[in-house]
């Protein structure tokens, strides 16, 4: 069946998006052509898919507003902790902290640009 394979960010800013991304989970952004960087997530043969930045070509999301939008979730060793990064980049929670019985923990957040994504925590024991 079909796979994603590649996601993309759009940004107001996108220096200031890829020193959000750097600073909280440590990604890569070599630039590939005018406008348009990589995103490296991981090593390659690890599980996960890498993706692009570029400048935004429409509106920014509004804050408060329902979501509309394709999200991207972030598997991360503590969703608190990676949200608190987020919010010390600049970012913002947007759903606190929710338990998934039997499966972990997932919160979604913003991060400078307004774009939505999600944090999930694998942990069989949440209730």
């Amino acid at each position: 069946m079909p796979r994603v394979v590649h996601f993309e960010i759009q940004a107001e800013q996108p220096e200031r998006a890829i020193a959000f991304y750097s600073g909280v989970f440590g990604w890569q952004f070599p630039q590939w052509m005018d406008g348009y960087w990589g995103i490296v997530t991981g090593t390659e043969g690890e599980a996960g898919i890498d993706g692009g930045l570029m400048p935004r070509r429409g509106p920014a999301p509004t804050s408060g507003a329902p979501t509309n939008a394709f999200v991207c979730t972030i598997a991360v060793d503590d969703v608190e902790a990676y949200a608190a990064q987020a919010v010390a980049h600049g970012g913002e929670v947007v759903v606190p902290r929710m338990s998934i019985p039997g499966v972990g923990y997932n919160m979604y957040c913003t991060d400078t640009e307004g774009n939505i994504f999600g944090l999930f925590t694998d942990d069989p024991s949440a209730s």
